[in-house]
């Protein structure tokens, strides 16, 4: 199906059971343990053995020597395979760090070994038994020592930045000028389930059991590492607990399961353990943010720019933390840039929201400060900077933009109205209160999704597609748009997700999955509709479909009816036209904070939240909220608390477990609330929705961090804001 022009009206519009707050369809499955995760698959294949991952000691430098015979000769071994077994792998468009394979080492914990072992405990001590000696390079792992010698990331046009008119001469001649640079450490994603997998090999054909946002990448990807054709590789993830883009790529728990799986001729599992996910995966990383800002004396802008840079492995990509400056406010002069320096560190790639994570953990503070420099109300410098039209290309609108009615509807709600804009003015004992406000930004993207339905003579309709559920309701939604287009209930719908076997989705990433997996569900539904109608003799464009029956007038028909000769199979891709590029497509929000501060000790406590979220049509208000308070509580992370402290000597992130890398819990996050504009986007898809999980974390952090100033008068321009950093400037308590 082509998405070529605004949706016009179709069953999905009926909202008899899409946009309802319908529990998850896999919830019960998930409380009562039966939902199959990766490494808990012990009933597909029998004979399973247990993989035991090494990682370099050492962040630079070459392998001389592997002494694998004590290690051999251990209780329980069945198999060792090392990096000097063979060369370099090839890797996929997706990968930077090489997985596997040669003596070069290029960042610490990259992948040397795997133990195939009976048990878990005997591939663990005997991994312990390999000795492995290293010529050590000295390497790069000091961003800020590293920024003077970055190189120009290419912009748009080919150029060092990207300009719409004369930034300088604008920025020079502004009546109100910000100058600052602020910085974002580097954040990993700390999902609850580690990088898991479980391999077997028929012949030439191998099958992995693995915890993976993207099937179909990663089916192409290990065929390409291993030299396989992609048709002998099937990938199967249908339940994934947590990944927030850590486990969008191939990484080396599946290519060693492989490894170690071929080399010990049994099936293998493997899980990585916490540190070395850390540092032999991928995590954000840090950045240094040049911001600029220039206004009239009214408030709007006339010049902006923000310039970015981050580092990375030889040939990876930046944290484009420029991205939503590109988009957000108006302003006639603009320069956007990214620099990119060369660091010996784990590779940095996606994290939920990568670019405008970051980008706004900057630009909103930048934001709040220039309102001050103003003396204008941070809520009301930036409606009065709203844009309905792409600032750099002036004549392409937003498809829908209500970034004022996210604003306006927070700060009424929020009771914005009580907050006091001098600074430290607020004082509850031995606490301060502050109020913070911050936008929120995300792109939605569109890519083409297929998948598979079924009717059988009962009445069940089956989805089945290579999408993948990483906690945000697929399972749930998938079903409600089958539900809502063959006109039955939820409970007459089953979905079957995560296998290379079924019809190629957008996968799960980037904020896209919900609304072009529906899509795809939903151009497949119109072709089973279709054929329905043929088998019953019916004319397609009047038949109507609901109550589990099939009408056109008087006459009536049972759904299954259609089916009684045997199954009907229906399958489709949503692909999409120009429809983006003639339409800038985006999602909005406001995020209000409160906080107290501690007088005494400097502690930040959050006392409540609020997100209004513009995204189009919200499929299913349950799931939907309960992304976007995640989301909610991850920012509250990233602004207090999450760093990777990297040993600048050598090379690795030291606090690489869950005690030394600290992320909120319940009791940190005592108030919460969500509201949803309601609105359809009907040039998003047929669905007329969009993403809304990614856009919950963006620009919650500095939501907090404008908070935590309001509350003390201490602005702090380097995240995480701790205690350390205000302590020893807070206001004098009586």
């Amino acid at each position: 199906m082509k998405f070529d022009r605004a949706a016009g009206q179709n069953p999905i519009d009926q909202l008899h059971v899409v946009g309802h707050p319908l529990d998850r369809i896999d919830g019960r499955f998930k409380t009562t343990g039966t939902a199959p995760y990766a490494y808990e698959r012990h009933d597909v294949v029998p004979h399973q053995a247990y993989g035991y991952i090494i990682g370099s000691a050492v962040a630079k430098g070459r392998i001389t020597r592997m002494d694998v015979a004590r290690a051999k000769a251990a209780p329980g071994v069945l198999a060792i395979v090392t990096t000097l077994d063979m060369p370099a792998l090839k890797n996929g468009p997706m990968n930077t760090a090489k997985l596997f394979g040669g003596p070069e080492i290029t960042h610490y914990h990259q992948a040397t070994a795997i133990v195939v072992a009976e048990t878990f405990e005997q591939a663990r001590a005997a991994a312990a038994l390999i000795e492995t000696e290293y010529d050590h390079d000295e390497g790069q792992f000091d961003l800020k020592q590293a920024q003077h010698a970055a190189r120009p990331v290419q912009g748009a046009n080919g150029s060092r930045a990207d300009r719409v008119g004369d930034f300088e001469r604008a920025f020079s001649a502004s009546a109100m000028r910000l100058d600052e640079t602020y910085t974002t450490p580097d954040q990993t994603h700390a999902m609850m389930e580690p990088h898991a997998t479980l391999a077997a090999w028929e012949g030439e054909k191998l099958t992995l059991w693995t915890s993976n946002q993207m099937i179909a990448w990663t089916r192409r990807d290990i065929a390409t590492a291993l030299g396989l054709s992609k048709e002998n590789v099937r990938v199967d993830s249908p339940y994934i607990g947590g990944g927030f883009g850590g486990k969008l790529f191939l990484r080396s728990d599946a290519v060693l399961a492989a490894l170690g799986a071929k080399a010990a001729g049994r099936p293998v599992k493997v899980a990585l353990t916490r540190p070395f996910i850390m540092n032999n995966t991928t995590h954000r990383s840090a950045t240094i943010q040049h911001i600029r800002i220039g206004t009239d004396r009214d408030g709007r802008i006339t010049a902006i720019a923000h310039e970015s840079t981050s580092g990375n492995l030889p040939h990876g990509r930046p944290e484009s933390a420029i991205d939503q400056t590109k988009l957000l406010y108006a302003g006639a002069n603009r320069l956007t840039a990214m620099r990119l320096a060369v660091l010996d560190l784990p590779e940095g790639n996606a994290m939920r929201a990568p670019g405008e994570a970051s980008g706004l953990m900057a630009l909103e503070i930048a934001m709040d400060e220039m309102a001050e420099r103003l003396r204008m109300d941070p809520v009301h410098f930036r409606i009065l900077n709203d844009t309905q039209v792409d600032p750099e290309k002036p004549g392409r609108p937003f498809s829908q933009r209500h970034l004022v009615e996210c604003l306006e509807r927070g700060a009424e709600k929020f009771g914005w109205s009580h907050r006091k804009a001098r600074p430290a003015s607020v004082r509850e004992g031995e606490w301060l209160i502050g109020m913070g406000v911050a936008a929120g930004f995300r792109n939605n993207l569109l890519t083409k999704s297929a998948a598979r339905v079924r009717l059988d003579s009962q009445g069940i309709v089956t989805v089945e597609t290579d999408m993948t559920d990483i906690g945000t309701g697929t399972y749930t939604i998938l079903a409600q748009t089958a539900a809502e287009m063959m006109g039955v209930s939820i409970d007459q719908v089953r979905v079957v997700l995560g296998d290379s076997d079924f019809p190629v989705s957008a996968g799960s990433g980037g904020q896209w999955g919900a609304n072009n997996s529906a899509a795809g569900v939903y151009a497949a539904c119109v072709k089973l509709r279709e054929s329905v109608a043929k088998k019953l003799g019916l004319p397609p464009a009047e038949a109507q479909f609901s109550g589990g029956n099939v009408h056109v007038g008087n006459r009536v028909f049972p759904l299954g009816q259609a089916a009684h000769e045997g199954e009907l199979v229906a399958e489709d891709t949503i692909e999409y036209a120009d429809v983006d590029k003639r339409y800038q497509q985006s999602t909005f929000a406001s995020h209000f904070v409160e906080v107290g501060v501690n007088g005494f000790t400097g502690e930040v406590r959050i006392r409540r939240m609020l997100a209004v979220c513009s995204a189009g049509r919200i499929l299913n208000p349950k799931t939907a909220r309960n992304q976007v308070l995640g989301a909610m509580t991850m920012g509250s992370g990233a602004a207090l608390m999450e760093e990777l402290a990297v040993d600048t000597r050598r090379g690795f992130f030291v606090n690489h477990d869950l005690a030394g890398y600290e992320v909120p819990v319940h009791a940190d996050i005592p108030h919460q609330d969500v509201i949803f504009l309601d609105e359809v986007d009907p040039l998003s898809s047929p669905m007329k929705a969009k993403g809304v999980g990614e856009l919950g974390l963006c620009g919650v952090a500095a939501a907090i961090a404008n908070a935590v100033y309001n509350a003390t008068g201490v602005r702090i321009r380097d995240y995480p804001v701790t205690l350390d950093k205000h302590l020893a400037h807070l206001p004098r308590m009586s």
